[in-house]
């Protein structure tokens, strides 16, 4: 899985469109993501599952870094949030309307330019390629978390929309959504 990112140049598209990193120590935004790449990949499902990776010696010797901590990845993560634009989507809302869409924070947006190089880049490598079916799908998530939302099944979660490039089995675009927001 690494080497696939790594060959795709994905670190050096999170460099060039990430700019989150407040100071020059740690993790450039590029080893960040490839590092969730990777836990997803070990099949971690939280931020806590990054530390029996970080105990591999092995592995980290493999990719040639350390993993962030959980309290890093997390630090990470929530440079994505921007609650200035969940309140301007409530504002929004009409009456009796409970659910919303916020727009992308900026670090939202320059994460989906990443995958648009991802896919720009499969496509200029696999140029006989000439179908792509887009399957658009929602599928819910259950989720335990405080903020997730009850889905219409009944449960918490969240209910991503996303687009695959069903030839490639790519996504080549998404859309996160609380567990109330229908596709």
């Amino acid at each position: 899985m690494v080497e696939a990112f790594r060959g795709l140049r994905l670190g050096h598209s999170a460099n060039r469109h990430l700019a989150i990193k407040e100071r020059q120590r740690g993790f450039d935004e590029g080893t960040c993501v490839e590092s969730f790449v990777l836990l997803n990949a070990a099949g971690g499902d939280c931020l806590e599952d990054f530390e029996p990776l970080r105990q591999d010696r092995a592995l980290e010797q493999l990719i040639g870094h350390a993993l962030p901590s959980p309290k890093a990845a997390r630090k990470f993560l929530y440079a994505f949030h921007d609650s200035g634009k969940i309140e301007e989507a409530q504002q929004r809302l009409g009456p009796g309307a409970s659910s919303y869409i916020p727009e992308e924070s900026e670090p939202l947006g320059a994460l989906a330019r990443v995958n648009v190089d991802l896919v720009r880049e499969l496509g200029r490598r696999c140029a006989d390629q000439k179908i792509a079916t887009i399957d658009l799908d929602d599928t819910i998530i259950e989720s335990h978390k405080q903020e997730a939302l009850p889905t219409y099944p009944g449960s918490t979660g969240y209910q991503p929309v996303v687009a695959l490039w069903a030839e490639m089995e790519v996504i080549a675009a998404e859309q996160f959504r609380d567990g109330n927001v229908a596709a």
